[in-house]
């Protein structure tokens, strides 16, 4: 079984070394994947959405009124504060996740912390940060959609399907957690599953606009 509570501190340790390291210009950079947020704001999140979970203020969650207002909350703190907060909370988190199998604060931290990576062209985090999480949610998802792929070396969905197109497990992990494209996820190569099964891959939703993909 994962270690949720160990996956979550990992990541938190892996933000507090990189926030170490950004400029003011990194911070106001917009996050395509979160084109709403910029790269302070995504901290703020990741600050903010654990302190509700852990209260029990979770009117309007996971929705957009939510986030805004946690992240509204905290526009205005330096990212050190910022970073304290999220610091704070991870032992309360980890015990909070201990015994779940799709623990969504862990899910996030790993999600938005590959969505800064991308936004400043860092390359992708280490596969041990996010691997887990798409392990945990690939087969639902996959279930879901109705779609069989050749993921590196492994065929994921149903085993006695042909496998319709090969994927990296980090595009994979991206697409499943709607963070690409209805055409970058066409470009996997062919036959590709069909748009509606591409839609039902993705956890939030088909995106029309294309995402920043490391080399």
């Amino acid at each position: 079984m994962t270690d949720w509570g160990r996956l979550y501190r990992d990541n938190v340790e892996a933000l507090t070394a990189l926030a170490g390291d950004l400029r003011e210009d990194q911070l106001s950079t917009h996050v395509p994947a979160t084109p709403a947020w910029t790269v302070r704001d995504v901290y703020a999140h990741l600050a903010g959405g654990p302190a509700d979970a852990l209260s029990g203020r979770m009117d309007g969650a996971p929705g957009p009124e939510w986030t805004s207002r946690h992240v509204g909350e905290r526009a205005r703190l330096p990212l050190d504060v910022l970073v304290a907060e999220i610091r704070s909370q991870q032992d309360a988190v980890s015990e909070s996740v201990a015994d779940r199998p799709s623990p969504a604060l862990v899910w996030d931290v790993t999600v938005h912390h590959t969505d800064v990576h991308e936004c400043l062209d860092l390359g992708r985090p280490p596969e041990s940060l996010w691997r887990p999480v798409l392990d945990a949610a690939a087969p639902r998802m996959l279930q879901r959609a109705g779609v069989t792929v050749r993921c590196e070396g492994q065929v994921l969905g149903d085993p006695d399907a042909e496998p319709a197109v090969e994927v990296s497990a980090y595009e994979l992990y991206r697409a499943i957690f709607s963070r690409r494209s209805r055409r970058q996820m066409e470009a996997w190569g062919s036959p590709a599953p069909g748009v509606e099964a591409l839609d039902l891959l993705c956890i939030f939703g088909p995106r029309e606009d294309d995402q920043p993909q490391p080399v």
